[in-house]
């Protein structure tokens, strides 16, 4: 199966902040591969944009070295490098000054109708303060688009706060609140198996599923981000965006369309028909050494701290669809495997007539993000063979890369994606203002309730699968986490 490359139209993006890791690591690359495919045009330009006094040759040798490092050695083409490094320009701008936006501007020209993005890969507290400068610097057009990374605010406050900034100079459909893993393949293949197939909808409810299971589990530690993690932590880190999105994704109702505000309506839904959490409900944890790797109060340099690596909650979604079924999300920092999965179990049917399926786990649809991107379900068969009615499970593999060829290994990666759907200025797979502040008003309570409470989280092992009091969550209600494993 070859897939369809649809072109994008000429374009600028400004990139703030493009010397940065990742510019040089997903950026750089991810236009690279788009020029490749035939679908950014050599005609778009990309404009670095950073406080480093650096010259277009020299952002170029920088972007060519960027190339070398994060894409194949086999992709690398020297005539399609040269045709990218043509792309290529580089202003010294001041974001939190005066310098560098005449020169920006006269760069970029008075074309109304060429579509304009601006990149915001730098810190947060820069997103109000260059949304302001580059309306006073006059190159924010009706054609513009503002593309900002999270951490979306610290809190419902600053969430609106940073809402307020960008909506002062930018329209809600100009501004793309990004997050990576609505880019990715299996994400928007979960919204394909659900809605343009007749199977599974007629099942996916309380009557048919019995809980689900979302994870998102790391290997690697909080080294070299030990200062911003300590004040973030996993709930403000993972859950209230990557975690939130694809508990939406898997929840939602049918929109009426496949249409963006159509999708974000629906996710919005789900967000405000979450109980509220309680502190029974979740289950904070912080690694501990081992013989190969530093603890966290290590990697943060600070011994009292109180701050997760690791969370798992049960959420509970109080509508028609829902209601009793219990939504288990946890994610960590230096886990046993890297892994990101959605699970949904279904239940049991009301009689069986095979008494050894009792001990079976039951039918279940497992979507996999990464690593190995696929869908797979667990079916119940007979083990082939005479000796009577043996029952085995095994799996429906629909990987992509069995099911669909070689091509599916060469599938866009996320960011890829996601930066030619804003030049197209298609946001469905971007979140939205009144979600993200939905999104806070629900993680912010138990925050609070976790800081009162004062007590610190549980340890575990670095190299496990989290601390053990995260499987009394799910035990209690006669469940098990999936094992984590690559």
């Amino acid at each position: 199966m070859v897939s369809t490359v649809i072109p994008v139209p000429p374009f600028d993006l400004v990139v703030f902040g493009a010397t940065g890791d990742l510019g040089r690591r997903k950026i750089l690359p991810s236009l690279y591969r788009r020029l490749a495919a035939n679908q950014m045009p050599p005609e778009a330009r990309i404009v670095g944009a950073a406080r480093s006094q650096m010259s277009r040759d020299e952002f170029r040798a920088l972007a060519v070295e960027a190339l070398e490092a994060f894409v194949d050695a086999g992709d690398l083409r020297p005539g399609l490098v040269e045709k990218f490094v043509a792309c290529l320009d580089y202003v010294t701008v001041d974001a939190a000054g005066d310098g560098g936006w005449r020169e920006l501007a006269g760069l970029l020209g008075d074309d109304p109708e060429r579509v304009r993005v601006f990149y915001l890969s730098v810190a947060p507290s820069l997103f109000g303060e260059i949304a302001d400068r580059l309306h006073r610097a006059g190159v924010a057009t009706p054609a513009s688009r503002i593309v900002i990374e999270k951490p979306l605010g610290h809190d419902l406050a600053s969430a609106r706060a940073l809402n307020a900034q960008l909506s002062a100079h930018f329209d809600e459909h100009q501004i793309y609140r990004i997050d990576h893993y609505l880019g990715k393949e299996t994400v928007q293949n979960l919204m394909a198996i659900r809605f343009a197939n007749a199977l599974f909808e007629p099942l996916w409810n309380a009557r048919h599923v019995e809980h689900v299971q979302i994870t998102v589990a790391e290997t690697v530690g909080v080294e070299g981000r030990g200062a911003y993690y300590d004040r973030s932590g996993a709930m403000r880190d993972m859950v209230q965006n990557h975690l939130m999105q694809l508990l939406c994704l898997t929840a939602m109702e049918p929109p009426s369309r496949f249409d963006a505000d159509e999708v974000r309506d629906e996710k919005l839904k789900v967000i405000r028909a979450l109980d509220p959490l309680r502190v029974t409900d979740t289950v904070r944890g912080q690694y501990r050494p081992n013989h190969k790797h530093g603890g966290y109060l290590d990697h943060v340099d600070n011994p009292a701290s109180r701050t997760e690596s690791f969370v798992a909650l049960r959420a509970h979604i109080s509508n028609w669809r829902w209601s009793g079924t219990p939504f288990y999300l946890r994610t960590g920092k230096r886990l046993s495997a890297r892994l990101s999965e959605i699970v949904v179990t279904f239940k049991h049917p009301p009689h069986t007539i095979f008494p050894q399926v009792e001990a079976q786990k039951g039918n279940a649809l497992i979507i996999r993000l990464q690593p190995n991107e696929g869908i797979t379900m667990r079916v119940t068969i007979k083990d082939p063979g005479p000796g009577g009615m043996r029952l085995v499970e095994v799996p429906l593999d629909m990987t992509f890369a069995s099911a669909l060829g070689p091509e599916a290994g060469k599938m866009p990666e996320a960011y890829e994606r996601l930066i030619m759907d804003v030049v197209r200025g298609n946001q469905t797979l971007f979140m939205r203002g009144d979600e993200v502040e939905a999104a806070w008003a629900w993680v912010d309570p138990i925050i609070a309730a976790w800081g009162e409470a004062g007590s610190k989280p549980h340890p575990y092992d670095a190299g496990s699968a989290g601390p053990i009091e995260a499987y009394k969550l799910t035990s209690a209600d006669g469940h098990l986490w999936r094992e984590i494993a690559a």
